[in-house]
Parts: C-alpha cells; sequence; structure tokens
C-alpha cells in the first residue's frame, strides 16, 4: 500500500478548488532549478472519466517535461506543484483569487524543492501542503 507522504505532503484536507490547469499546459517555472517552460504530462492522484483529460488546480503534483531551459534539464521528466493558475478559484472563505499566468516549481520524489528561490508569489493552498516552498518562497497570497 502506497502512501502520499513520499511527495511530501502534509496530512490536511485539501479543500476542492477550480481545475485551472490540464495536460498539455505549459507552466513557467519559477525557481532557480535551471527549468524556465514545462509541459504537464500528467496530474498525479488525479481521477477523472474515460478518455477525459486530468486536471489540476493550485497545490497539485503534476508530471512535467522540460521544454525550455538549460540543455541538461531540457527533455528530462521531473515532478512539479502549481503554485499559480490563470483560472479564477474560490477559497473556503468565499475570497476568489486569480494569478497572471500558470506556474510551478520543480520538486523531488520527496517533495523537496529542486531550486533553493522561488520568484514571485504563490498561493497559500500550495504553501500549506509543502511547507519547504513556503519557506524559501518571496511572497504567499
Amino acid at each position: 500500500m502506497g502512501t502520499r507522504r513520499k511527495l511530501g505532503r502534509k496530512k490536511i484536507a485539501k479543500a476542492r478548488t477550480s481545475y485551472g490547469v490540464q495536460n498539455g499546459t505549459r507552466l513557467l517555472i519559477t525557481d532557480n532549478s535551471g527549468a524556465k517552460i514545462a509541459e504537464i504530462i500528467n496530474v498525479d492522484h488525479g481521477k477523472t472519466r474515460q478518455r477525459r483529460l486530468p486536471k489540476a488546480t493550485v497545490g497539485s503534483v503534476c508530471t512535467v517535461t522540460v521544454k525550455k531551459g538549460k540543455p541538461e534539464l531540457r527533455g528530462q521528466i521531473f515532478k512539479a506543484v502549481v503554485v499559480r493558475q490563470k483560472m479564477i478559484f474560490r477559497r473556503n472563505d468565499g475570497t476568489r483569487l486569480c494569478f497572471e499566468d500558470n506556474a510551478g516549481v520543480l520538486i523531488t520524489k520527496e517533495g523537496d524543492p529542486k531550486g533553493s528561490e522561488i520568484r514571485g508569489p504563490i498561493a497559500k493552498e500550495a504553501a500549506e501542503m509543502f511547507p519547504r516552498l513556503a519557506s524559501i518562497s518571496s511572497l504567499i497570497v
């Protein structure tokens, strides 16, 4: 039996927010790992209907392939956490929030970030699920 602790998730119930990215979406990588743009190829723990694309939201773990960045990273497959999405999503307190771009952060199998800093804001939902992202981010919204 597998556990979710391998991916660094805390044991909190995640509120369901609107799905803003899906397979094929290009994410801006906001950490300093060397990757610039990555494309989502799968959403981890995504349950969906047959023939429907898996979707992800802020705080979801995705499998991505690097499209632009350092030559040694290009074409490699990594895990990433979605930290910003363009589509409006609603929080439990009733506020609605959206960002200017779709962005993610590359992580290891254990859930630790590959880079040492995160440029730009990250959503509170992602920071709660991944405390290591919260510690290296500049702004949590």
